[in-house]
C-alpha cells in the first residue's frame, strides 16, 4: 500500500524534475526526500526514476505509478471540495423520504424552494410507510423523511428526532350522487352503513378503528385498497367511501366531494424527522418545509 505522502512525493519529483526542486516545493531536506523515494522504490520493486547528471526522470515503471499517483491525488481533492460543499450545506447529495400524500404538495413545495436555494446539492427522494422511513434514518440510508402519526403511531426510535409540521384534518371522500355530498360536514356516525375503503384492515389498533369505535360502530365492509389512486377509483364508483387527507385534497377528482368530518375524527400530525446529527441541508429542508406545512 503506497502512501499519500510518497505519492504527492514521486508527483512533486517529477514536476520539478530533480529531488532538490521537490525539496524546495515540499519544504523538505535533499536527504529526506532521497530517502523517501528510496523506500518507494522497494515498495514498487525497482527504479522508479533515472538519476541524471542534472536531475532525473521517470522510468517506465515510474511512468506507471506517476499516473496512478496523480489520479488518487485528483480523487482525494476532489473529495475533499465536496465534503467542504457538504459540510457547509452547498453541495453532495441528500436522501430524502416521505409517506405517499406528502408527496402531493408539501414534499414537491419545500424541495422546489430548496433547489432555488442550494443548487449544488442532489437530492433523491424515496416514498414509503411511516414506519419504514424512521427505519431507513435509523440505518443511515435516509438524511430526512417527513412522517406521520396515522395510522399506528410514531415510532419512537433513539438516534431521531421529530419535529411537528401541522395537523393535518381527514376528510371523507364521497362521490357527486351521495345523498350526503352537499352536507359540508358529516358526522361520523352518519357513515356507519357504508362501505370503507381504506388499506387499514377495520380491527387494527389504528386511528381510524379507534374512531369507528368512538363513534359506536364498526363499518360492515372495509374493502382494502393500498394506493389513492385505487381509492379514488373505487369511491368515484360508488362501491365506498374514503377517508382523504387534507394534504391530498388536490389530488381527488372531479367526481367526489370531499366532505370534513364532524363528532370525533381522526386526525393525524405530520412531522419532519432527521437524525440527531443531521447534514446542514437536512436542516435547511426540515425549515422549508415547516414553512411549506405553516
Amino acid at each position: 500500500m503506497f502512501e499519500t505522502d510518497a505519492l504527492r512525493l514521486l508527483v512533486a519529483v517529477t514536476d520539478t524534475g530533480s529531488f532538490t526542486g521537490a525539496a524546495l516545493k515540499l519544504n523538505y531536506t535533499q536527504s529526506a526526500v532521497s530517502r523517501r523515494i528510496a523506500s518507494l522504490e522497494r515498495q514498487a520493486g525497482g527504479p522508479l526514476f533515472e538519476r541524471l547528471p542534472r536531475g532525473v526522470r521517470l522510468t517506465p515503471a515510474g511512468r506507471v505509478l506517476h499516473l496512478r499517483a496523480v489520479e488518487v491525488l485528483d480523487g482525494l481533492t476532489r473529495a475533499s471540495h465536496e465534503l467542504a460543499a457538504l459540510h457547509a450545506g452547498r453541495g453532495g447529495l441528500l436522501r430524502v423520504g416521505a409517506f405517499a400524500t406528502a408527496n402531493i404538495s408539501l414534499m414537491p413545495g419545500a424541495l422546489s424552494a430548496f433547489g432555488r436555494t442550494r443548487p449544488g446539492v442532489g437530492i433523491t427522494v424515496v416514498e414509503g410507510r411511516s414506519g419504514t422511513l424512521v427505519d431507513r434514518l435509523v440505518d443511515g440510508s435516509l438524511d430526512l423523511a417527513v412522517v406521520s402519526d396515522y395510522p399506528s403511531g410514531l415510532p419512537a426510535t433513539e438516534g431521531v428526532t421529530t419535529y411537528p409540521l401541522r395537523e393535518d384534518e381527514l376528510l371523507v371522500a364521497l362521490r357527486h350522487e351521495h345523498p350526503l355530498a352537499g352536507a359540508g360536514t358529516v358526522e361520523l356516525r352518519d357513515l356507519r352503513d357504508e362501505v370503507w375503503v381504506q388499506d387499514a384492515p377495520a380491527d387494527s389498533p389504528a386511528l381510524l378503528a379507534d374512531a369507528w369505535a368512538r363513534a359506536g360502530f364498526r363499518p360492515r365492509r372495509v374493502i382494502r385498497v393500498a394506493e389513492w389512486a385505487g381509492k379514488f377509483g373505487y369511491a368515484a364508483a360508488g362501491l365506498g367511501i374514503a377517508l382523504v387527507p387534507a394534504l391530498a385534497a388536490r389530488a381527488v377528482p372531479a367526481g367526489l366531494v370531499l366532505c370534513r368530518l364532524g363528532g370525533l375524527p381522526p386526525h393525524r400530525t405530520v412531522h419532519v424527522a432527521l437524525p440527531d446529527a443531521p447534514l446542514p441541508a437536512a436542516v435547511e429542508l426540515r425549515d422549508l418545509l415547516r414553512a411549506a406545512a405553516g
